[in-house]
């Protein structure tokens, strides 16, 4: 615990965290006021560095570019691979992990270890990885690294240490599970081939054990090889060669035939009684044309043979599809008896793979579902019913069902908020699902005691807005909004106004959501602003539309002095909000352009609107002279003070959505009143469009040549200070600057020095690092807030920053969080009750609340993408100055709280995540997260309270981190279980005739035979060994599994010896029995021989 404790002496022009008074009278901004009345502020902050640990929690959405699939039909979990090295572990809803590796190489494929709580992946680097997953975060144990071949297939049969490894060479290594060294034992492609033949067969594309004999390797090769490999005898025991490239093969499970899929779209059928050709070969969708030939048909890429006790097998493969048959969608086929099936994917199938009720290949396998990942989905299609219906996938796997264009996270909301958005929300679920319960359901996962309410918002180009139950580390779908409702479809256009228009014009650029007074704001690409109220009743609505013109006009030119004694902006003159009569989208101007018209048409008749949220008010910005708006580019509404800003490059508008009416729309320089800091005259905005979708959205900063002009002390500095900017141009502000609104917030403040109390305020930020405090009067009364106008204007109060001003805080004089007041939830639609409140109820944080201790004022917290500065108000005293970066810039910035006290979070361009104390701006963390920030982390990175952040890591992927202490020690306990203690199910009794009869599978020892003992020890220059880098916890908890895993072994060893012995015993036991009845038959036979058979 430290305190801090500062006189605030005035303002000092030297130091460059000084702050330029804003004087009431016409003198110019800068100029040194008298100190203000010496105080003394006496703030305990609590927070020190050790409350601060960077951490990512968990990663929602579908695995972006997936490459590869595995199951583990014991404990029932399901691995996704990736082309970027991620691997995804899936069990029971909450039992959801994300794994990376290092080196970032695609996945190529992935090996459960069935029911032991480890996974192999093989990478597209040549490296296998062994994944322990009795731990919450699974850790690599051990790597072997190929530096000689490239890793093609693997395959490891049920319950052995032994890693079959196909190479693009055509060779097959033998890799020990347990150590993770290579055999000796290596089946190389030209003693696997016939002497004869002269071609390389390729590489190694499928390896299988049989079923009937584990002592037999089915190995195939791309070029249509087929060879089964007697690894005792250490010879081919036959070799097929067909004249068509194999892309997978499948067993029957009686290990005496098996089905292979080839690239001409065809499947072959093999006897291994008769391997010199196929006994069957099927074109499922090539059919016979005219002149008698098959159709061309596309390759079968996988193909799975499966049995089942009731009924004839299933062959379920991927592909085949006749190439004539242009723009059909990826199919999977299912062939069942007689009848085929074609399921049409929306998605290209990555993999697909069976799911059977046996982990054993020698028995009836019984498959009840399909598992199918596709590019940018993952299903599970149920076999147990004729029409094949798919199971509902409870994962948050549609998060980019339209992309992601804007994200909002909000910690620990009102607790009633999730269930009536849910119960909402489930009337609009899709329906036809299977009755099937989802398959994969492994894992254990628990609701944590530290849990409380959070929701995450996604706003989509298609104009949708999701809302997520994001409650202890989950995340679940409750409700979608659908924005493009409020408008009419839009006509398609011509000529250049069509390449001025947006691809996806609803497309939803911020949202501003007030969860205590469920009002949502959505801000839309084509320059349109929707507010919605949530009501649990549909109604019969007509939405208000309101045009604002965001523009100066070119020939309007004043000075500063023009609109000094004018406090109040809502009267009608050059600069305020002319009424627009609705236009058709159609209409042109006498030069044949655009004009006075918004970008999309809103539905003017009376609607119908099911119960949530409803659209009450749509803001539209509109053309001007042939040229659309410029996108908005800040927002902030207030439940309570009934208010909505927002603000552009052009400048500011505010509306009263109570009366429906703009209470303020002015350009940005005129909100400066006299006090300019930069001595400007207006100017037109410049007439060409600018992206906001940049890392550098916004205006740069800029010198200006009026600040060269006088060269006071404070001048100097002030230039200074603003000469580091990102920009690398030498225009002027007074030329060419555009200053765009970067951000707002309402708030109880003091808009003058001379304020004895806080009344309502708006704060903006601008690109150029001024913080502007507009004082507003708001009528108190019920009936007169409905009535009379609210009056509002510039104050003359300037504050000023490097850098765009990203945010404000404010806190009282003890160093706690004013909350923004706001208004209780009411039902606008629900039934007539006399005893339903029909008043506004509004809840006030006012600053004055703990005046008692620290005289009257509040601290506001200023955040740019530079710097930060805590200032005392009404005094406008900078209590603390923090240069936050000089190399990069700040993206995104919030004032946070973080146990029980608060912080300033920031992040940077870089990469950087940093947290400062609060009020002295202390550094408390800085963390190098991301090395690389793109675009879309740019976008969509926001931090919430509790020491919590999230951001779009990949374009179907939410990231959650955590900076704070606390949750990364209580994480453990959040997270879900991979591997639970499971017995493995027994093997079937085979019977005595075809345990006779089927083979010596039994018999066959791995150990004995690819051991270093019998095998020798591979070459060291083949592959490397890396130990895994896991963590000394990971490390322990892995000796503990393996330690547990071998006393299990050496247990069940002991008591197959023992069942071993009995089995002796009684064996020697029949033999000393059968020894004695042979010598009393020996004796019978001598007595008797001699005598006749009429003797007896």
């Amino acid at each position: 615990m430290k305190k801090f404790r500062k006189v605030l002496d005035g303002l000092t022009t030297s130091s460059p965290g000084g702050t330029m008074g804003s004087p009431s009278s016409g003198s110019a901004a800068g100029t040194p006021t008298a100190a203000p009345t010496p105080k003394e502020i006496d703030i305990q902050e609590t927070l020190v560095s050790e409350n601060f640990q960077m951490c990512k929690t968990v990663r929602h959405g579908f695995p972006y570019q997936p490459t590869a699939l595995a199951f583990d039909p014991v404990q029932k979990i399901l691995a996704i691979g990736s082309r970027t090295g991620g691997v995804r572990i899936l069990g029971r809803p909450g039992v959801d992990c994300y794994c990376q590796h290092e080196s970032g190489s695609a996945v190529l494929q992935l090996q459960f270890l069935i029911n032991e709580g480890a996974l192999v992946t093989a990478c597209a680097d040549d490296t296998l990885h062994l994944w322990n997953l009795r731990q919450r975060r699974p850790a690599v144990l051990h790597s072997l690294k190929f530096n000689r071949e490239r890793i093609t297939f693997c395959h490891l049969p049920f319950q052995s240490k032994w890693l079959y490894v196909g190479t693009e060479r055509g060779n097959t290594h033998i890799v020990n599970i347990e150590s993770f060294i290579l055999s000796g034992y290596v089946i190389m492609w030209n003693k696997a081939i016939e002497l004869s033949t002269k071609t390389h067969p390729g590489p190694v594309v499928h390896l299988s054990d049989c079923p009937k004999d584990e002592g037999k390797l089915l190995i195939g090769f791309e070029s249509g090889m087929i060879v089964q490999w007697d690894l005792r005898g250490k010879k081919a025991d036959f070799r097929i060669c067909y004249d068509e490239a194999i892309h997978s093969a499948g067993w029957h499970h009686e290990g005496k035939q098996f089905m292979c899929s080839h690239s001409d779209g065809s499947l072959s059928m093999w006897n291994l009684r008769n391997t010199l050709k196929p006994f069957q070969v099927t074109f499922p969708h090539g059919k016979i044309q005219k002149d008698g030939r098959k159709e061309s048909c596309k390759p079968i890429l996988k193909v799975e043979y499966k049995t089942s006790r009731s009924s004839e097998p299933f062959v379920i493969f991927s592909g085949g599809l006749s190439y004539d048959k242009a723009g059909r969608r990826p199919t999977l086929t299912i062939m069942h008896g007689k009848a085929i099936t074609v399921l049409e994917m929306d998605y290209p199938i990555v993999e697909f793979m069976a799911l059977c009720e046996t982990p054993y290949n020698n028995e009836v396998q019984e498959p009840y579902a399909v598992v199918v990942l596709l590019e940018k989905d993952l299903i599970v299609v149920d076999l147990t019913q004729s029409n094949y219906p798919v199971c509902e996938n409870p994962y948050p796997m549609d998060i980019h069902e339209s992309p992601v264009t804007c994200t909002a996270y909000f910690a620990d909301c009102p607790p009633n908020l999730i269930p009536i958005l849910y119960s909402i929300g489930a009337k609009h679920k899709k329906t036809g699902y299977s009755q099937k319960e989802w398959p994969i359901a492994g894992g254990l996962w628990t609701l944590g005691c530290n849990t409380y309410p959070e929701i995450i918002l996604t706003g989509h180009a298609d104009g949708s807005i999701k809302f997520w139950d994001a409650s202890a580390i989950t995340l679940q779908m409750l409700y979608k909004l659908k924005t493009s409702k409020a408008f009419e479809k839009p006509k398609p256009v011509e000529g250049r106004a069509a390449d001025l228009m947006e691809e996806d014009p609803f497309a939803v650029q911020m949202v501003s959501w007030c969860p205590q007074s469920r009002i949502l704001c959505v801000v839309g690409i084509s320059a349109h602003i929707i507010l919605y109220r949530f009501s649990k009743y549909d109604a019969n609505t007509q939405i208000t539309s309101l045009e604002v013109r965001l523009q100066c006009e070119s020939e309007d030119v004043i000075s500063p002095s023009d609109n000094e004694n004018n406090p109040c902006f809502s009267e009608s003159g050059s600069h305020s909000p002319q009424t627009h009569h609705p236009a058709s989208p159609g209409s042109k101007t006498p030069e044949g352009n655009k004009d006075t018209i918004p970008c999309l048409k809103v539905k003017e008749r009376m609607v119908r609107v099911p119960p949530g949220y409803q659209a009450e008010l749509v803001i539209q910005l509109l053309w001007v002279d042939g040229e659309p708006p410029q996108q908005i580019t800040s927002l902030d509404i207030n439940s309570a003070y009934g208010l909505l800003a927002f603000g552009n490059c052009n400048g500011l508008a505010v509306v009263d959505y109570l009366q429906k009416t703009i209470l303020l729309c002015m350009s940005t320089l005129d909100l400066y009143g006299g006090a300019d800091p930069y001595q400007r005259l207006t100017r037109s905005p410049r007439r060409n469009r600018q992206s906001t979708s940049g890392l550098t959205e916004l205006s740069d900063n800029q010198q200006s040549i009026d600040m060269e002009r006088s060269k006071s002390p404070t001048s100097e500095s002030r230039e200074n200070s603003f000469s580091r900017s990102r920009s690398s141009s030498v225009s002027s502000i007074d030329r060419d600057t555009k200053e765009a609104i970067t951000t707002l917030q309402f708030g109880e403040s003091y808009g003058r020095k001379n304020d004895a109390l806080p009344n309502p305020c708006l704060w903006v930020g601008t690109s150029l690092g001024v913080a502007l405090v507009i004082p507003m009067s708001i009528p108190t009364d019920h009936e007169e807030r409905m009535e009379v106008p609210v009056t509002m204007g510039p104050s003359g109060t300037v504050l000023m920053l490097k850098g765009s001003v990203l945010r404000f805080g404010f806190l009282d004089c003890m160093g706690s969080l004013i909350q923004s007041p706001y208004e209780v939830w009411r039902d606008l639609n629900g039934p007539e009750d006399p005893d339903r409140v029909r008043k506004r109820k509004l809840v006030h944080f006012s600053p004055s609340s703990s005046q008692d201790s620290c005289g009257e004022g509040h601290l506001a917290v200023v955040c740019s993408e530079r710097q930060a500065k805590v200032i005392l108000m009404p005094s406008q005293s900078v209590l603390f100055v923090h240069n936050i970066t000089e190399s990069s810039f700040v993206l995104r910035a919030d004032v946070v709280s973080v146990s029980n006290s608060v912080c300033l979070a920031c992040f940077c361009a870089n990469g950087h995540i940093m947290t400062l104390s609060l009020p002295s701006l202390r550094p408390l963390m800085d963390v190098n997260y991301l090395p690389l920030t793109d675009m879309r982390i740019a976008r969509t990175f926001c931090f919430t309270n509790g020491g919590q952040a999230l951001y779009l890591s990949s374009p179907t992927e939410i990231q959650r981190i955590t900076y704070s202490q606390e949750m990364c020690d209580n994480l453990q306990e959040m997270l879900g279980e991979l591997f639970t203690p499971i017995e493995t199910p027994e093997a079937q009794n085979r019977g005595f005739l075809k345990g006779f009869f089927g083979g010596n599978s039994h018999n066959f020892d791995r150990e004995e035979l690819f051991g270093e003992a019998s095998a020798g020890k591979a070459s060291r220059s083949l592959a490397q060994h890396i130990p895994g880098q896991a963590g000394m916890e990971g490390m322990k908890v892995a000796a503990s599994g393996v330690v547990g895993d071998l006393a299990r072994a050496r247990i069940a060893l002991d008591e197959r010896g023992q069942r071993l012995g009995e089995l002796e015993d009684r064996t020697a036991l029949m033999m000393t029995s059968a020894d004695v009845f042979s010598k009393h038959a020996h004796e019978l036979m001598l007595k008797c021989k001699d005598k006749k058979w009429y003797q007896f």
